[in-house]
């Protein structure tokens, strides 16, 4: 009788530790694909950030070219 009572123990602190093992890889799935996930997300905000730094600003060169040609046609004898 006292063997089968340790066997019951021992099987149930044996689930006990595969059930533990078993939430402890849910949580270590949970946490790699956050890591993943917010690795990517630093990488993306960062070739962005770069992006912006190098790439040329267009529209300040074509708005400097459109007043100097504007100017150019107007003299201040014709206004009224």
């Amino acid at each position: 009788m006292n063997k089968r009572i340790e066997d019951i123990i021992a099987e149930t602190r044996l689930n006990e530790i595969l059930h533990k093992n078993e939430a402890e890889k849910q949580k270590n799935t949970v946490i790699w694909t956050l890591a993943i996930i917010g690795a990517v997300a630093a990488v993306a905000a960062i070739a962005y950030a770069v992006y912006r730094f190098v790439s040329p600003d267009y529209l300040d060169d074509f708005e400097d070219d459109f007043d100097d040609d504007f100017d150019d046609y107007f003299s201040e004898d014709d206004q009224v």
